[in-house]
């Protein structure tokens, strides 16, 4: 089967702050379309004002999916994604529907787009204790180090002060001595798909970025997490997340609320620059501005 025969998605990515959900909820309403959202996460439920989840009055104006499905004590895998993933979308195109699959999450992205083979690799406990061992020890910058050795690629899709990531990354490369991110085998593909990319320039991100974290402190994204810790526990999985990560320090007294502010607006800038190294090495990428009214002719010949 060709690939122009085989049902159509529209995919757009880009870093954190870079106006994906604007630009995913304006294509929806104009193409009849529906958003499964490609955000490692926004699947959490009370997630809301650290993730940026889109509001419930954009909710409702366009069907979303993948949001809020889990709650942050749970894990939940690129291979559980992607089988949602693929259930979202066959449904959104029965209805005669538009699938737009809107995220900054890289290997959620290629796992629909690219119909990745996924291998299933079994927790390791004794060789995870090394890691933790490794990392109490020398530290996780070091650990995250001789990560990057054996698999360079884990430097753009492994966010390095999160410990939970850097350990299961290596426990793979080791268990298997195969790098982490090419453990993943392209099937051929499910659908057609054009991907948009939006891509800002960096001093333009760089103060979005700040803006939206002032603007989440404003909203009340302490007190979120505080309520979600008091349910959940401070070591939830969801929560080695930049921005709770660093709020729990706050919570805990162990940053000022002025430096947990300042370190999530640095490693958030830190991440959308790892993004963009991994979203730019796909080649199909359409990379556009943020106006939307030049992407209505784009979409709309794709979709004939």
């Amino acid at each position: 089967m060709s690939r122009k025969s085989l049902p159509r998605i529209i995919a757009i990515v880009g870093p954190t702050a870079s106006g994906k959900t604007t630009l995913g909820i304006a294509l929806a309403k104009k193409f009849g379309g529906e958003i499964v959202s490609a955000d490692s996460r926004q699947i959490y439920r009370g997630m809301d004002i650290g993730t940026a989840k889109p509001t419930a009055a954009e909710r409702r104006a366009v069907p979303h999916h993948l949001i809020d499905i889990r709650d942050p004590d749970e894990d939940y895998t690129v291979a559980d994604y992607q089988r949602d993933a693929f259930t979202a979308i066959q449904a959104i195109i029965a209805r005669g529907k538009v699938p737009f699959l809107v995220g900054g999450t890289g290997l959620y992205i290629r796992a629909v787009v690219e119909n990745l083979d996924i291998p299933k690799v079994q927790a390791d406990p004794g060789l995870r204790a090394q890691i933790e061992t490794d990392i109490a020890r020398d530290g996780l910058p070091a650990v995250f180090k001789k990560l990057v050795a054996l698999d360079p690629e884990a430097a753009y899709v492994v966010d390095p002060k999160n410990p939970r990531r850097v350990v299961r990354a290596l426990e793979v490369a080791l268990a298997t001595g195969e790098p982490f991110t090419t453990q993943r085998t392209k099937n051929a593909p499910l659908f057609d798909t054009l991907t948009l990319g939006l891509n800002p320039s960096p001093e333009v991100l760089r103060e979005r970025i700040d803006r939206r974290v002032d603007e989440m402190f404003r909203d009340g994204f302490a007190k979120e997490v505080k309520m979600l810790v008091k349910k959940y526990g401070a070591s939830a999985p969801a929560f080695n997340a930049i921005g709770y990560r660093e709020v729990i320090e706050y919570l805990s007294a162990t940053l000022s609320l002025e430096d947990a502010i300042a370190e999530i607006k640095i490693n958030t800038w830190h991440y959308a620059k790892r993004q963009m190294t991994w979203f730019k090495k796909d080649r199909s990428t359409r990379w556009i501005d943020d106006t939307i009214d030049a992407v209505f002719p784009m979409v709309e010949t794709f979709l004939k």
